[in-house]
């Protein structure tokens, strides 16, 4: 299965929680990430007094894991129009990032790896959410 990455996964993959390294190493036939959570990563990185070092590790996991970055472009767009409209009809919204992050997902039709139980709110997507 294409999995998506969402920003809490990286960080509890980076941190070896079982339970995500098990199941990305047993589910996933293709392992991606939204220019969304990278832009979440980096600012992360930045705020912390580790910040070469976290984004070396990054880039040590893109490169050794071939993960895939997913880039907004006019197919992306046209699905977070599609999720904010559907969103803001029933008056469930969630964090604007996460909506990018699901039209990513949705993009690419792939499955979200998340512990945020508000993307149960997003019909439009696969989605495992951890506890």
């Amino acid at each position: 299965m294409k999995l998506v990455l969402d920003t809490n996964i990286y960080v509890d993959f980076g941190q070896g929680r079982q339970e995500v390294v098990d199941l990305i190493a047993t589910r996933s036939t293709e392992i991606l990430l939204p220019v969304v959570v990278l832009g979440e990563l980096f600012y992360g990185f930045r705020k912390g007094s580790k910040h070469k070092e976290n984004e070396a590790k990054f880039r040590h996991l893109v490169t050794s894991l071939g993960v895939s970055i997913i880039d907004v472009d006019e197919e992306v767009a046209r699905k977070y129009s599609l999720v904010y409209s559907a969103l803001s009809a029933r008056g469930t919204p969630i964090p604007i990032n996460d909506v990018w992050i699901a039209a990513c997902c949705m993009s690419v039709g792939g499955t979200l790896l998340t512990r945020d139980r508000h993307f149960e709110q997003i019909e439009q997507i696969d989605k495992i959410i951890l506890a």
